[in-house]
């Protein structure tokens, strides 16, 4: 069983880079689909969910290769649109690749998809889209078979702002005959990421980063296409709030402020001091947290998958907090981890209280989740003694190197591991069969 050792207590201190966005990659890759030639995607960053979307791939028929944190795709060779259902199962976004698919293919056969286990997270926003785009879709138990013999532009309502199914509905209406309207739409900055990627390759979207979006169908795309992952805004608020909880002094670079102005309004009213520059961020903290108020809302509001971490900072704060988890009914599962380090902290249906303690101690903890897990690495950067993170697999599904980059901010942790997160961990993955 993989787990960390952490030794909390240090302030972390010095200058960290912030790796290519978890969330944007797996869009690209799956946006990658409907390109008949070769896709460069640069800051793509070496984690698991990106190992497990390239095997879900590379099971199509596509063919990748990696030179450092560079992707290189050739989907030329797709020759089938029936993915792998146990890799689909590994994550929530191996659904992304349904509706490029049957854009591309005119037909795909998707398994419901798997990942966290932080709540009701149906798939009926993307199904409903796609039929509005003309696809006919058939369910038999967990598996999706969509067919269509040419997709057709549609005015698409969201019901709430899914990112993922406004991802999905923006890749498949980019071959729909005439005009795509998607009302409602998911504003975070991974879709405009993905919109920017689909317009280099020739697609035509406009209203990315709004809540309408407007797709002009087009009958191809551009054989070769070369792009860059913008930085992931969840790693760099991760490590934002490690170095407010240790009282330290970090660097962020190759980040973007502006993806992160909820969290860093929140860290101020904590009392956490922030610097932002144009591709860097300075967080500095030298006393205990204010307590704070916190409601979790669709992007430009305060991020679902940063609650987690920002409860383990609450835990120590002068004070008692309240927050309220508006996405995800179950994303509370790091609440009795926490309160085995110590902590004061109680979940109410969606709604979590916190009041403030000195101190946190050392502890066996386990990680439930992804952000579960980034939660308790945070926490344990702070207490007091030693903590051991068990089932830390879920944290490499979106951490790139975090043990690497926390010992050279001057952190106390090791990992214990049968294997290491490289190229060999990829090949494991690529051959489930």
């Amino acid at each position: 069983m993989e787990s960390y050792r952490i030794v909390g207590g240090t302030p972390l201190r010095g200058a960290v880079s912030i790796s290519g966005s978890k969330n944007a990659a797996l869009a690209l890759m799956a946006g990658a689909l409907l390109i008949e030639g070769e896709v460069v995607l640069h800051n793509t960053p070496q984690i698991e969910d990106v190992f497990t979307m390239v095997a879900l791939l590379q099971g199509l028929g596509v063919q990748a290769q990696w030179r450092g944190n560079t992707l290189y795709l050739d989907t030329r060779t797709l020759i089938h649109a029936k993915p792998n259902p146990q890799l689909v199962n590994r994550m929530r976004a191996s659904f992304y690749i349904f509706g490029p698919l049957l854009a591309r293919l005119g037909y795909a056969q998707m398994p419901h998809p798997g990942g966290c286990q932080i709540g009701s997270r149906p798939v009926n926003f993307h199904i409903n889209g796609l039929k509005a785009l003309g696809a006919t879709i058939h369910q038999n138990g967990n598996c999706y078979t969509a067919q269509t013999l040419g997709l057709t532009g549609a005015r698409v309502y969201l019901d709430m702002p899914s990112a993922g199914a406004t991802q999905q509905l923006m890749t498949a209406a980019v071959y729909a005959s005439g005009l795509t309207t998607i009302e409602n739409a998911a504003m975070e900055p991974e879709v405009v990421n993905l919109a920017d990627f689909l317009n280099a390759a020739g697609a035509h979207i406009e209203g990315a980063g709004t809540s309408t979006l407007y797709i002009q169908g087009v009958t191809q795309l551009a054989p070769r296409v070369e792009f860059s992952v913008i930085p992931d805004r969840l790693e760099a608020g991760t490590f934002a709030i490690a170095a407010a909880i240790t009282q330290g002094e970090v660097v962020l670079e190759k980040v973007l402020p502006e993806h992160l102005h909820a969290l860093l309004a929140k860290l101020r009213e904590a009392g956490v001091n922030v610097v932002e520059r144009e591709t860097s961020l300075e967080i500095r903290a030298a006393e205990r947290p204010k307590p704070l108020d916190i409601r979790t809302m669709p992007y430009p509001g305060f991020p679902t998958d940063l609650q987690q971490p920002m409860c383990a900072l609450l835990t120590l704060a002068e004070g008692a907090s309240k927050v309220l988890e508006t996405i995800y009914e179950s994303r509370t599962q790091h609440v009795p981890e926490l309160q085995k380090m110590g902590a004061d902290i109680t979940a109410e249906g969606r709604t979590i209280l916190i009041r403030g303690v000195e101190r946190l101690k050392g502890a066996r903890v386990r990680a439930t989740d992804l952000r579960g897990g980034a939660a308790l690495v945070v926490a344990a950067l702070a207490a007091q003694g030693e903590t051991n993170i068990e089932e830390i697999s879920h944290i490499d599904r979106g951490y790139e190197q975090l043990d690497a980059k926390l010992r050279a901010l001057g952190a106390s942790i090791q990992r214990f591991s049968p294997y290491a997160l490289t190229a060999t961990r990829q090949e494991e993955v690529k051959h489930i069969t």
